[in-house]
């Protein structure tokens, strides 16, 4: 199969022939195009001013050829194998001075050329070539300056940032900021890792991202620029700019710099760093559970992401002593769709996608009974959502129920997945900690205890109304003799002005003392 010069030249910045023909000094001339009228998107790689029959040995492929063609005037098999040899050469097009040698366009040249679909253009005006040769070749010689200062400059710039311990997400940022279009990272599977750009055009490509992770292929087709993201013999994926406005040739230079930068931060990032799949699921993750981002336009995200989002219900979970490598391998091992994202140490959110015909109760157990070895994880669960405006709010809950228990799991009989149901009171003091009222009750009640840089006192009132005001197990947790106990207690009730052995009081105070310690957590 011939390579047509678009593909062969692609890396090269070109004038087009078309561009060429629009150029002050050859509208001076009056050019005609005279065969090959659809082909004048062919990138002109370089001019070449021949009057040599044989001319065709002498080309490498994509060059304007500019004749009189004196050689071959007379001779019409000549003119025919003239056009042959420059079409098997892979020139861009062939410009003919008309004068003595062709004073109209010669028609055998003409019908040569149509039918090899090779752009031939008479000049009906006296031409000096050389004007059209300096022209060409010193703007040819300026973008080609341009794109390669600009290809250094993006790779100094993006090998700055990675020698900085930069994330992958500041990188594309900086690439969007170059290239002035979306900027988007997928895998082999054509899912969607993370994406840079305004946040509108984002979410427009993600948004019919299905039509275009099918049909955007390698080249530069409507400014859709794509860059083969691999190294050490193994492909990971690519990166696209999504519709790239300036010239195409300097586009592909530049997605292929960033290509280049992405393959050394993976390289540098070494096996304790996050894969991109886990950084495109915990922005994702983050996202929704802060509500920063309305769950619609995070939709998208997520169905390019490669989570099934039509007619699913959706299971936020929240997993405690668990990495997200570890969840997302039981999620792997059970078959089940969703997404694992680590939130803080030793704190990872799952969110299951399920169908509508699937038990999400019985799955959610089965998936958490994996989890039960070495050593038991606390599995905090939000009920299961159908709509995916819900989502947020239900891995906020599941992350409630996760803190509530946080701190007191070893205390709490706790089935194998927690609900809001089973943290009984901590869950709604989790629920309520930031409403001002609440606060307001948590300081007055210990008021007497908060000011204190000792904190001893406070952590045996913890202990005492943890243990249901257990006397000997407080003394023995603090270890401290029976007696001394006392005395301690003593000082906290005439610090705070209650009476411990009062249940309406402890109560009241066990309250404040839970709104405290959720807020400070």
């Amino acid at each position: 199969m011939t390579t047509t010069p678009q593909a062969r030249y692609a890396w090269e910045p070109a004038l087009s022939v078309r561009q060429v023909l629009t150029l002050e000094r050859v509208l001076a001339g009056e050019p005609e195009v005279v065969a090959g009228a659809g082909q004048l998107d062919r990138p002109v790689r370089w001019v070449h001013v021949a009057e040599a029959a044989d001319v065709g040995v002498m080309l490498s492929g994509g060059e304007m050829v500019l004749t009189t063609g004196v050689l071959l005037a007379g001779d019409e098999p000549g003119q025919a194998e003239y056009i042959r040899s420059l079409h098997r050469a892979e020139a861009a097009a062939v410009v003919l001075g008309l004068g003595r040698a062709f004073p109209a366009p010669p028609e055998v040249m003409r019908r040569a050329a149509e039918r090899c679909g090779l752009p031939m253009v008479v000049l009906h005006r006296p031409f000096p070539f050389a004007e059209l040769t300096e022209e060409v070749q010193s703007r040819l010689v300026r973008r080609k300056f341009a794109a390669v200062s600009l290809s250094e400059a993006v790779r100094t710039e993006l090998t700055a940032l990675i020698t900085a311990g930069a994330p992958l997400q500041r990188l594309l940022d900086e690439v969007a900021r170059h290239s002035g279009c979306p900027v988007v990272v997928t895998n082999l599977a054509h899912r969607v890792l993370a994406t840079a750009g305004e946040r509108s055009a984002v979410d427009d490509v993600l948004r019919d991202w299905e039509r275009i992770a099918r049909q955007a292929g390698t080249g530069a087709d409507g400014g859709w620029i794509s860059a083969g993201v691999g190294g050490r013999g193994e492909r990971w994926g690519r990166l696209l700019l999504c519709g790239y406005r300036g010239e195409a040739a300097t586009g592909r230079l530049l997605a292929d710099r960033a290509a280049e930068a992405l393959v050394l931060h993976r390289m540098l990032g070494g096996g304790s760093a996050p894969s991109w799949e886990e950084e495109s699921a915990q922005s994702l993750l983050t996202d929704l559970v802060s509500g920063a981002v309305p769950a619609g336009r995070l939709l998208p995200r997520a169905r390019a992401a490669g989570l099934p989002v039509n007619r699913r219900t959706f299971v936020p979970l929240v997993v405690l002593d668990r990495t997200a490598a570890e969840l997302d391998r039981v999620l792997r091992l059970l078959g089940l769709s969703g997404l694992v994202a680590a939130l803080a140490d030793g704190v990872a959110a799952v969110l299951l996608s399920l169908a509508r015909d699937q038990d999400a109760d019985l799955l959610t157990a089965h998936f958490a009974a994996r989890l039960r070895t070495p050593a038991p994880a606390v599995v905090a669960a939000a009920g299961p959502r159908t709509a995916w405006d819900e989502v947020p709010a239900g891995l906020r809950e599941a992350r409630h129920v996760a803190d509530a228990v946080a701190g007191s799991r070893a205390a709490l009989d706790l089935p194998p997945v927690v609900r809001l149901k089973d943290v009984h009171l901590r869950g709604l003091i989790r629920l309520l900690r930031d409403d001002p009222q609440v606060q307001s009750f948590a300081e007055r009640e210990l008021d007497g205890l908060l000011g204190e840089n000792e904190p001893e006192l406070l952590n045996v009132l913890r202990t005492y109304l943890a243990t249901g005001r257990n006397k000997s197990r407080t003394a023995q947790l603090h270890h401290v003799s029976r007696p001394a106990l006392y005395r301690r207690l003593e000082a906290i009730q005439a610090r705070l002005g209650v009476d411990l052995d009062d249940f309406e009081q402890a109560a009241s105070v066990h309250i404040a003392l839970l709104a405290h310690d959720a807020q400070q957590g």
